[in-house]
C-alpha cells in the first residue's frame, strides 16, 4: 500500500475533485440546493474561501483559499460529506465493509486534492474548472451551465461570456 502524503500548507490554495461513489449519478445537481447549504454551513463553521467551483452531476471540481494559519480542508470535506449524506434517504447499496464501518456509499472514500503552486498553476485549474461542462458535453456554451463560478468570474470581468464557445478543447489540453 502507498504511503500517500497530502500536502498541507496553512492559508495555501488547492484544486480539488470530489465524486460520488456511482459515477452514472446526477445526485450531485439532482440536490443541488442541498449540496449549497452543506457547503455554505460548513463555511460558517470553518471558513475558506471559495475561489472557482463547478458542479457536475458525478463530481466536482473547485478551488479554495483557506484561512492564513489553517490547512485543514480535510475536516471540511467531511463535514460537507457528512452533512449531504445525512440529509439523503438511504437507499444506496453497500459493501460489507461499508455496512461494518457505519458508512454510507455516496461519495468515493477519497478525493484528489493539488496544492496550487504559482500563479500559473492558478489559472490553469481555475480554467480547468470553467471549462469542464463543456469538456464533458453537458453543454456548447459554458454560460449554459448553471452550476459554476463561471458566471461570477463573467461579472467579474475575468472572463467573456462567450469564453470558449467557440473553441474544441484539443487532446489532452485540459489534463485528466
Amino acid at each position: 500500500m502507498s504511503n500517500y502524503r497530502r500536502a498541507r500548507v496553512p492559508g495555501a490554495t488547492y484544486f480539488f475533485t470530489v465524486n460520488l461513489r456511482d459515477r452514472s449519478s446526477d445526485l450531485l445537481v439532482h440536490e443541488i440546493a442541498l449540496l449549497r447549504d452543506c457547503v455554505r454551513a460548513t463555511r460558517q463553521r470553518h471558513p475558506f474561501h471559495i475561489d472557482a467551483w463547478v458542479v457536475l452531476p458525478e463530481h466536482m471540481h473547485c478551488l479554495w483559499t483557506l484561512p492564513p494559519g489553517d490547512a485543514d480542508f480535510a475536516r471540511r470535506w467531511k463535514v460537507i460529506k457528512f452533512a449531504f449524506v445525512r440529509r439523503l434517504p438511504r437507499t444506496e447499496p453497500l459493501t460489507a465493509s461499508q455496512t461494518k464501518r457505519g458508512e454510507r456509499g455516496i461519495w468515493q472514500r477519497r478525493y484528489w486534492e493539488h496544492l496550487i503552486r504559482d500563479e500559473q498553476d492558478y489559472q490553469r485549474h481555475f480554467d480547468y474548472i470553467h471549462f469542464n461542462p463543456l469538456k464533458h458535453g453537458y453543454v456548447q456554451r459554458l454560460a449554459d451551465w448553471p452550476y459554476s463560478s463561471f458566471h461570477r468570474a463573467v461579472a467579474m470581468g475575468m472572463y467573456p461570456r462567450d469564453w470558449c464557445s467557440d473553441v474544441l478543447p484539443a487532446p489532452g489540453e485540459f489534463g485528466e
